[in-house]
């Protein structure tokens, strides 16, 4: 029986539209693909988000990947607060999720800087009951350990959980581990995946 839903967060309860926050900074065309391609999809990105590296080494590497766009990636780094929006559907979901007695996480990649920057943008989290963001605990999906960390933290069982995530390698690892797990692409899909699944497990 399902009891715990684990949510990632961007892409899942929040767009990560890093595309829109380079464009905010004013960047567009082939300059906004370089940008794009040196921080956000960049390995210096997943090290944001473990939370090891000193901020001021992460700007660096970006920077190292694209020495020509030094100034731009200052600029786009300075302030990440439009990086994130929230979904419309995410705090009615939740809501209804705990309303039906569901007890509901997050378990989020996601990086010190963002949730400074950008946390006024998630301010449903205090309407969840507990989670782990990344960089507070130096490990990253899809490695299992920072899944166990958030089980043992909050005493939640495999078999009684569901797992959402837009990346198939994180919703893989859920798998492996026991708990249920779904591959969202968008939040009605993932909504409705879920809702079939949760009637099934009450039949």
């Amino acid at each position: 029986m399902i009891r715990n839903i684990i949510f990632d967060i961007g892409n899942v309860l929040v767009d990560f539209c890093w595309r829109d926050h380079i464009r905010s900074c004013g960047y567009t065309g082939e300059t906004a693909g370089r940008l794009g391609a040196a921080m956000m999809q960049s390995a210096a990105w997943r090290e944001m988000d473990r939370g090891v590296w000193p901020e001021e080494e992460v700007l660096a590497a970006f920077i190292r990947n694209d020495p020509a766009l030094e100034k731009e990636i200052r600029r786009v780094y300075e302030n990440l607060g439009t990086l994130i929006r929230e979904y419309p559907g995410t705090r009615r979901w939740i809501r209804e999720l705990k309303d039906r007695g569901y007890r509901v996480f997050y378990l989020s990649n996601f990086p010190a800087k963002v949730e400074r920057d950008a946390g006024d943008k998630m301010s449903f989290l205090a309407e969840m009951d507990g989670g782990i963001l990344s960089h507070r605990v130096k490990k990253i999906k899809p490695d299992s350990g920072i899944y166990l960390l958030l089980l043992e933290q909050y005493g939640l069982k495999e078999e009684e959980s569901v797992f959402l995530d837009d990346s198939p390698a994180n919703v893989e690892t859920a798998r492996k581990l026991g708990m249920q797990g779904i591959a969202v692409r968008d939040q009605a899909q993932a909504e409705e995946e879920l809702k079939r699944l949760l009637e099934e497990q009450t039949e």
